[in-house]
């Protein structure tokens, strides 16, 4: 039912009143979502190139989700990890051969994901070399998180403004160059920890090659590396892992957004010496792993790792990626386009992100940015070519 106007500014008001002000919210009331569209109060449509973040990879209530969720919630809500519960157990079994891991820890966030990835590294490190180990090294423009421990693992100061005193333990490199990782290690650094591609930080893609001699030097090295999928995982760039695209394997992987399909849902993954580092009552969590988020979560994993998906997910990408060139052809406005998969930043000149963002909007299509002057696109991983093709028309009317 859509909305009246007195009901939706009465919304609008209890909103303003009531929520911390943690957010800079779009002037709309969404109410509806079907594929890649969604709708608002008034019954406007819009094409929604966000995902709720990276979140929606199947777009907006689709029919496996709903009949997965529906049928869970009629069965069994909550037991807490106290006990077993079959939607967990089958999670488990599948995720981790799908990202070629051992083990996993469920949570409900990509930020508890990294904060278990940064615990079990430290307690394998002082378990394995002694307690001088507990150092974790991030980059320059990353993002990790919002709780204490990540945003300070995040390597951009705006996020941590305010938050201090913030924990030590945490080192940052400059640029991705093997050089400047040596100079940064020290004798009680035990991890690396690095996003495949920078989401927050601009949708920056960390080169190949550089990640595979990361690699090389942990193994050299005995340190642990640490792969932030959070945003790249379940599918968003046309492998399940950002990491199986370009060729390497971490120690330990963190999922989350994507994985449960817009519920809760995230999850830390480790080859098994490392998992072993975490015992009963070293780490936990109370809905992790929930049963209605693990269905949901083996819902995306059928959907996303059915034959042919994922070459259908690098078939749209590479049409998007040409249609944003040829955009790029006829305008000075575009600086860079970079991406993988259904994961693209636009760089524009000057920094007017926020103002294409909203003529976007209002000509019916939802995106996001990634700093000031980067356009970030995350489509659902179900977007057809017309969609692709409708979007890229309206951000280039938005740059005209």
């Amino acid at each position: 039912m859509v909305k009246t106007d007195v009901q939706a500014e009465a919304l609008s008001a209890v909103d303003k009143r009531a929520v911390m002000h943690t957010y800079a919210r779009q002037p709309l009331q969404i109410v509806r979502g079907s594929g890649c569209n969604v709708y608002d109060e008034r019954g406007g449509s819009y094409l929604d190139f966000t995902s709720g973040i990276a979140v929606n990879a199947l777009g907006h209530c689709h029919p496996a989700l709903v009949a997965a969720v529906t049928d869970q919630v009629q069965t069994l809500w909550h037991m807490s990890n106290l006990y077993l519960t079959g939607p967990q157990a089958q999670l488990a079994g599948r995720l981790t051969e799908a990202c070629g891991m051992d083990r996993a820890f469920f949570c409900n966030s990509g930020a508890e994901a990294n904060e278990a990835a940064i615990k079990l590294a430290r307690r394998y490190a002082k378990t394995r070399y002694g307690a001088h180990k507990g150092e974790v090294l991030t980059f320059a423009n990353s993002f990790h998180g919002r709780t204490i421990a990540t945003v300070t693992a995040t390597a951009q100061p705006k996020y941590q403004e305010g938050f201090g005193p913030l924990p030590g333990g945490f080192r940052y490199v400059e640029s991705f160059s093997m050089a400047a990782v040596r100079e940064a290690v020290t004798p009680k650094t035990c991890a690396v920890m690095i996003e495949p591609i920078q989401g927050e930080g601009g949708v920056r893609p960390v080169p190949a090659a550089f990640l595979r001699e990361l690699r090389e030097y942990c193994d050299k090295t005995g340190l642990l590396l640490i792969f932030d999928e959070v945003q790249t995982g379940a599918g968003r760039t046309g492998a399940w892992l950002a990491a199986q695209r370009m060729g390497v394997a971490p120690d330990i992987v963190t999922l989350a957004k994507a994985l449960g399909g817009g519920l809760p849902m995230g999850a830390t993954l480790a080859r098994e010496d490392v998992a072993a580092a975490f015992t009963p009552g070293a780490h936990g969590s109370t809905f992790g792993g929930n049963p209605v988020a693990a269905r949901a979560a083996l819902a995306v994993l059928d959907v996303v790792l059915a034959p042919g998906f994922l070459d259908g997910v690098k078939r749209r990408g590479e049409q998007l990626q040409a249609a944003l060139c040829e955009v790029a052809m006829h305008t000075d406005r575009i600086q860079d386009i970079r991406g993988m998969g259904l994961m693209w930043g636009v760089e524009i000149s000057g920094a007017g992100a926020a103002e294409v963002v909203e003529k976007c909007r209002d000509l019916g299509l939802l995106v996001l940015t990634a700093g000031p002057s980067t356009l970030r696109l995350l489509p659902p991983l179900v977007v057809s070519a017309a969609e692709i093709e409708r979007a890229v028309a309206i951000l280039a009317e938005a740059l005209a």
